[in-house]
């Protein structure tokens, strides 16, 4: 009984694992290229196969190996570092930009006080 909850466990780890390295990897895949030389990071192509393979890892050998951990490394180095340096670049909304350029921090700046 309690192996098979571990093993549970291990399961629902390991998914979260696969999930939070498909969020980086689309994060990732949306940006511009340019923003990631803009940000003085790696290329978008060098965070698109590390990415990749952390996915791939996850998929094909769940927890029981130390490859998720580096992927895992990986990917907490992207959420963390990168992708920050990333919403910066480009304006601090992703890569959409939404509004226009009068938008102000609490809402569009219409010019009257």
């Amino acid at each position: 009984m309690l192996v098979e909850g571990f093993g549970r466990v291990m399961s629902w780890v390991s998914m979260g694992l696969l999930l939070f390295s498909l969020f980086a990897f689309v994060s990732a895949a949306v940006h511009r290229e340019d923003a990631y030389r803009a940000a003085s990071k790696q290329t978008k192509p060098f965070w698109l196969i590390i990415l990749s393979l952390a996915v791939a890892v996850n998929f094909f050998l769940g927890i029981f190996s130390f490859l998720p951990i580096l992927g895992l490394i990986a990917t907490i180095v992207y959420v963390v570092d990168v992708r920050p340096a990333l919403k910066q670049v480009s304006g601090g909304r992703g890569p959409r930009r939404r509004g226009s350029s009068s938008d102000g921090p609490y809402g569009p700046y219409n010019g009257r006080r």
